[in-house]
């Protein structure tokens, strides 16, 4: 077995858990903060596993160059969007409908190249976007009347076009922390990941917190009060991420996160056993459409 295909499984439940967790700050703060989390009690623990490789295991500090600073930002940025949208997404639909509207990234990415850029996209492929698509309306129009003009709105809805939205974030910056880490071009995949996850999720800290410092004050205060479950937040995300970097560093950001949609079993546990949620049988039916066509459109590209 290769060695990407277990830190992903890994980086999938650890990451099911930190989403879990975020969902339950989201009941004690807004958006930004229960985003804000994921980072600012994430980076102490980023900047550790630098030092234990470094320090505890020897491995030498790569060289910083001009691609990485441009990947790291862009990915920066498109994660801290995606994650936003996510958590917002947290306040519409359930645990598990909501984490499966972010599984279509791959889907949107061939879309746009198709619409913006051109690109050639396969028959095959085509036919794995509208699977994803179909997944999407079906989960949007579950506890409503299930009917063709439902199924084609559905796609459109609030929740629809935010669940894409997040997406496309978590999907650029896949694609951005892959070529960031890759670039640095050594000692070896873990420290390049860890070098990588550091620098990226400090960045995002500063951001975010100048921006509650310049626009939202109180928020600060909120998540001081919640720092308990914050921290768990801090770690998981931390560890899920610093395994995602490795798998994308060993091996295609496409195929990581075919292999990542694992964590929907993750998803559907935590769903029934620890939030008591409901899933009706067409949210089921979609989130597995949604799944097949990503895996689909790996397949046939």
């Amino acid at each position: 077995m290769e060695l990407w295909i277990p830190i992903t499984i890994a980086a999938a439940f650890l990451q099911n858990i930190r989403s879990a967790m975020q969902k339950h700050l989201k009941g004690v703060m807004g958006t930004t903060g229960a985003t804000f989390v994921r980072f600012g009690f994430g980076f102490p623990f980023a900047l550790l596993f630098v030092a234990i490789l470094h320090f505890g295991f020897g491995m030498s500090l790569p060289a910083f160059n001009g691609s990485f600073f441009f990947w790291a930002v862009i990915g920066a940025f498109a994660q801290i969007a995606g994650t936003q949208l996510l958590v917002h997404l947290f306040s519409f639909r359930n645990f598990t409908v909501g984490t499966a509207y972010s599984r279509t990234e791959p889907a949107q990415a061939a879309l746009f190249g198709l619409l913006f850029l051109g690109e050639t996209v396969s028959i095959g492929s085509l036919f794995a976007i509208a699977v994803s698509v179909i997944g999407v309306m079906l989960i949007s129009v579950a506890h409503g009347t299930v009917s063709w003009k439902s199924l084609i709105t559905s796609v459109f809805s609030r929740t629809a076009l935010i669940g894409l939205a997040s997406g496309v974030g978590f999907g650029i910056a896949a694609v951005a922390y892959r070529a960031a880490s890759l670039s640095l071009g050594g000692p070896n995949f873990m420290m390049q990941a860890a070098v990588t996850l550091a620098f990226v999720i400090v960045l995002q800290t500063v951001v975010m917190l100048i921006w509650m410092l310049l626009r939202d004050r109180a928020e600060i205060g909120r998540i001081v009060a919640a720092w308990k479950p914050a921290l768990v937040v801090g770690l998981a995300g931390a560890t899920a991420s610093f395994g995602w970097f490795m798998a994308m560093t060993l091996q295609q950001a496409a195929y990581v996160k075919v292999l990542a949609q694992v964590e929907i079993i993750f998803t559907f546990l935590s769903t029934v056993f620890i939030f008591r949620e409901k899933v009706t049988r067409l949210e089921i039916v979609g989130t597995l459409l949604i799944v097949g066509g990503v895996i689909l459109l790996v397949l046939l590209t």
